[in-house]
């Protein structure tokens, strides 16, 4: 940020309250991640257990090994693309994801999309935590002989030692928060090749275990003539393939929160095509893989890793959960801490910062119950990866028709800190913006009700619709706000 676009920014924040340290651009000083660290990034947030649980859940769902696989690959292709796409506004205006939103919702109106992503990540926070913290408790168990298992506490479902091992994972996630981004980018550089390691010496232990990978490779999907769900491929296959879109189309909206930090385009193009796809294909396979000898070592299919390292025995128990334990925690700062930690900042910049926004995550991800968002598998898949997606779908086409179609990749970045700017519109709010998210959002509501049971019956359609959801709601309110955009006489560029 130059001195007068910083001293522009200071001048008015008093005034609009837009503007604070953390969200303003960053500095070149500040510029110091290269494409090794974003690889790094992505690789300490790709090993963890929902990457695990995926590719499981997709077979689970009757898919042969290698279709879960390659559902998996895909989907991250696509999602590369945006991400690429929304990186490459960090990376040039050195902003983060709430400011950007500015540019197409208002300086006012870019509040609800913001808090749409960070409540989405404080779920995950909340999913990653639990997570975290049931395997600091299998570690406790094995070691005792099950002495910290007890009876469920009334209303929340788990024992009590569940309840502190998951309050004391979350305590972890508190202190690096309070560090701030530094720390998060030191964590993932230092966890990355160790993370990858561990994956593939599971990987190794399950191949000799098993004496191979058992039946569950060489079994045929449930698709083909003859099986439980003959000729139903395509519609598990469309809705997987959105699940795995939406498993990442949170980052793909506020990746601006860390390429900003990148040194150069080359660095957060380079380093989010290393890190994400192929990384992502491999730790799934090693889901799968895993999860088929757990056929023949255990006889019965264990796809939660965190289950499967208490039954491992011996020293074994303790370094797969603890490397299940630092998977958990790279990926939960990362993707699920600096998302909503600015989206509340943005809210009130004059009394949040960043630390204090990452604190009120923290807070809604004990708040939510996440235990009870992994109950099934089709439900982790089908209610809340795309559940969310179409909500995020909508967001991400409007944000890439602003900013590639409509203002060029050029910004006035000073004037996105200003109340009566260039992005200011009606009163802070862009009914272009608005308008075309809700319209984006709303053919998905139906199918996504029946999905999560709310409502007994719904047309076929709009089942339909919604295993497409992210696409029909970025193509649909990119294209209206691009409409609404031009009818409204808009410049295309800022």
């Amino acid at each position: 940020m130059t001195d007068a676009i910083k001293s522009e920014a200071k001048m008015t924040a008093h005034e609009t309250e837009l503007w604070n340290e953390d969200l303003a651009p960053s500095s070149p000083t500040t510029r110091t991640w290269e494409w090794p660290h974003i690889a790094a990034l992505w690789v300490g947030m790709v090993v963890c257990v929902p990457t695990y649980m995926v590719a499981a859940g997709l077979v689970a769902e009757g898919m042969a090994w290698w279709q879960a696989v390659l559902t998996v690959l895909i989907g991250n292709l696509i999602v590369l693309l945006p991400m690429l796409a929304m990186g490459h506004a960090g990376a040039k205006h050195g902003i983060p994801f709430p400011v950007l939103l500015r540019s197409a919702f208002g300086t006012q109106g870019a509040k609800v999309p913001a808090i749409a992503r960070g409540l989405v990540a404080c779920g995950w926070f909340g999913i990653n935590t639990w997570i975290g913290g049931s395997a600091i408790y299998v570690i406790l168990n094995a070691m005792t002989g099950d002495f910290f298992q007890g009876a469920p506490i009334p209303l929340l479902g788990i024992d009590f030692a569940q309840t502190i091992c998951f309050l004391l994972f979350w305590t972890l996630h508190v202190l690096f928060i309070r560090q701030g981004t530094e720390s998060i980018r030191w964590l993932e550089s230092f966890a990355a090749p160790f993370l990858l390691l561990m994956g593939l010496a599971l990987l190794l232990w399950a191949y000799v275990k098993a004496g191979g990978f058992g039946a569950m490779l060489s079994t045929p999907s449930a698709f083909v003539a003859g099986g439980a769900k003959e000729g139903q491929f395509w519609s598990v296959f469309f809705p997987g393939l959105t699940a795995m879109v939406g498993f990442w189309a949170t980052m793909a909206l506020n990746i601006p929160d860390f390429t900003r930090f990148a040194k150069s385009q080359r660095d957060q193009i380079l380093g989010q095509a290393i890190g994400l796809p192929l990384p992502m294909a491999l730790f799934a396979f090693i889901g799968v893989a895993v999860t088929s000898a757990t056929v023949v070592i255990f006889g019965e299919a264990i796809w939660d890793p965190v289950q499967l390292a208490g039954r491992m025995g011996g020293f074994g128990v303790i370094v797969a959960l603890f490397a299940l334990a630092v998977a958990t925690l790279t990926t939960n700062l990362a993707a699920n801490v600096v998302a909503p930690a600015y989206g509340f900042s943005n809210l009130n910049p004059g009394k949040i910062s960043f630390r204090m926004g990452g604190y009120i995550t923290a807070g809604i991800g004990i708040a939510i119950f996440p235990w009870k968002l992994l109950e099934t598998a089709g439900g982790y898949l089908f209610t809340w990866l795309v559940g969310y997606s179409a909500l995020l779908g909508p967001i991400a086409g409007i944000l890439l028709v602003d900013y590639f179609l409509i203002r060029k990749t050029e910004l006035k970045v000073s004037e996105l800190y200003e109340a009566r700017g260039a992005y200011a519109y009606t009163k802070g709010w862009n009914l272009a913006g608005i308008g075309a998210l809700v319209i984006g959002i709303l053919p998905n509501l139906p199918g996504f009700l029946h999905a999560a049971g709310a409502v007994a019956h719904v047309s076929p359609v709009f089942d339909t619709i919604y295993g497409y959801a992210w696409f029909i709601g970025l193509l649909l309110a990119g294209g209206i706000y691009y409409l609404w955009m031009t009818a409204m006489g808009r410049p295309k560029a800022a």
